[in-house]
């Protein structure tokens, strides 16, 4: 996607919405615009899936290799390296995929070859729901894409800050 936000000159906002209070601790709107309300076509959806994918393999890279003990810090309540690495893992089925019916157990995910059945269940139910245009319970599809990839990045970030090693 490098050239494409290569081109990306100017932005163009086409919708605000009113932050919660998520938006003061998170700095993320945890709310859907009324834009992520349309139902995307299977092309756009896999624009989408490609940018989470790409979220989930930055995450597992940096988890990869970050410093086992980590500097102290207010994020995460202070989790150690491999709490926020079980939390990021274990959210996923226990908060988001299972808004579309895909309820991997911990122990599944955190298993060899888990993860990776896991995510393909989740991106594949996340593909039927978006053809059926049906929402992910209380959220729509789009915002469910957009939630749990900032999710993923978010503790992505905090390891790399809170990283010891260089």
């Amino acid at each position: 996607l490098g050239s494409a936000f290569a081109r990306a000159r100017d932005v163009e906002v086409v919708e605000r919405v009113p932050g919660s209070s998520s938006t003061d601790f998170w700095g993320i709107a945890h709310v859907p615009s009324q834009i992520e309300r349309d139902v995307l076509s299977a092309a756009d959806l896999e624009r989408r899936l490609d940018l989470l994918r790409a979220c989930w393999a930055t995450f597992d890279d940096v988890a990869a290799h970050v410093s086992h003990e980590l500097q102290p810090g207010s994020r995460s309540g202070g989790r150690s390296r491999d709490q926020i690495i079980r939390h990021v893992y274990g959210t996923e089925p226990e908060q988001f995929s299972r808004k579309v019916e895909v309820r991997t157990p911990i122990e599944v995910v955190l298993a060899p070859d888990g993860l990776a059945t896991h995510r393909k269940a989740y991106l594949d139910a996340i593909r039927a729901y978006n053809a059926e245009g049906k929402p992910a319970r209380t959220w729509p599809i789009q915002f469910l894409v957009r939630r749990t990839a900032y999710h993923v990045m978010d503790h992505a970030w905090e390891l790399e800050d809170r990283n010891l090693g260089s």
